[in-house]
């Protein structure tokens, strides 16, 4: 029997626009084989090489101090929390240096909103790492981050973000896009920028010829049109700055949160949204996968529907962990389970361009 989505999964295959009708009738569909096939058509026609990528990084965490109140967060504290507390440069420099022993050449510096870091504190920062280790690239400071530092400063986000590239920022990662859509942020995270206010972040820095990536945390109080709204305000941004090099999704982990009683999203519904997100978002050419939630089995599966990328080897990772997720693996693995499915692994660095070909 025909599937009823054929002539949207026909439509996308062939490298024409989804709509968000579209959109939305292929997240309402059920048919995840069909769906499936669609998503991989378009990733092998926008990477149609033999190999499937994936990066050695470490999220190395600044601060938990975050004025955010995030109600899906399980990672953060208020200001004058006794469990709050500020990395040690010393710590830090370990932590690079273990990463840098594993293999790896890029750090992802996020942290909370933190109430008295000021923007000479971050310039410094990035000063320090880049004088240290002057070919290590930092992925440093999600959106919602860049307009805290501009307020608590009083620069504007484009000032903010011109000082820290010349510090030393090398990319932007897509972190607290959540979901971009103000009803849903105003219920989880009301303390956080708007919708508008994380595009215009992103914006700014692509207009300085950054790179970066675009996230969607999904599986807590949005609907299916509020996460093809998301994917809408994404590509319509990507239209006109080309400056996201990829995109990753990922469900919501909701233990030890204060929407802990939200029911958690299993394998159906991820692969099912990121074989959408991959046949919508047709001008972001690279999907990563989500084995950090998923875990491996997934993750691996996840390179049939729609990612082109296994993601990063993650050294640590704090915040899906504090929601009492935790899965780790080894860049060995990482290979063979590339390997498995019949493409070449291959290491690349967080503009894609591929290190062991």
């Amino acid at each position: 029997m025909t599937s009823p989505i054929a002539p949207l999964i026909d439509k996308a295959t062939a490298g024409e626009r989804l709509s968000p009708e579209d959109g939305r009738r292929l997240l309402a569909s059920n048919d995840l084989a069909t769906l499936g096939r669609g998503a991989d058509s378009v990733a092998r026609r926008l990477n149609p090489e033999p190999i499937r990528t994936y990066n050695i990084d470490r999220n190395i965490n600044y601060t938990n101090v975050c004025i955010g109140g995030c109600r899906f967060c399980a990672f953060s504290r208020p200001p004058g929390h006794h469990g709050g507390w500020v990395l040690q440069r010393d710590e830090l420099d370990r932590k690079i240096q273990q990463t840098i022993a594993l293999g790896g050449n890029q750090i992802l510096l996020q942290g909370g909103l933190h109430p008295e870091l000021t923007l000479d504190w971050y310039d410094s920062l990035l000063r320090e790492i880049r004088y240290r280790y002057p070919r290590l690239n930092i992925h440093g400071f999600s959106p919602p981050e860049i307009h805290h530092i501009a307020s608590v400063s009083g620069r504007s986000i484009a000032a903010v973000l011109a000082r820290l590239k010349e510090a030393g920022l090398g990319s932007l990662p897509g972190g607290g896009a959540e979901i971009l859509v103000d009803r849903v942020r105003q219920e989880v995270s009301p303390c956080k920028c708007s919708a508008d206010e994380w595009l215009v972040v992103a914006r700014a820095w692509h207009n300085l010829g950054g790179r970066g990536s675009a996230t969607m945390m999904f599986g807590h109080v949005e609907t299916p049109a509020e996460r093809i709204e998301h994917l809408e305000r994404l590509r319509q941004l990507q239209d006109e700055t080309s400056g996201f090099t990829a995109f990753i999704a990922w469900t919501f982990q909701p233990g030890h949160t204060d929407l802990a009683d939200s029911p958690k999203l299993g394998a159906h519904e991820y692969l099912k949204m990121l074989a959408v997100a991959r046949m919508y978002l047709d001008n972001i050419p690279h999907m990563q996968s989500s084995w950090v939630t998923q875990g491996l089995d997934v993750g691996q599966l996840a390179l049939r529907f729609g990612a082109d990328d296994f993601g990063s080897l993650m050294i640590e990772e704090n915040v899906v962990a504090a929601a009492g997720t935790h899965f780790e693996t080894t860049e060995q693995e990482i290979r063979r389970r590339i390997a498995a499915l019949g493409y070449r692994p291959c290491r690349r660095n967080v503009f894609y361009d591929l290190e062991d070909i």
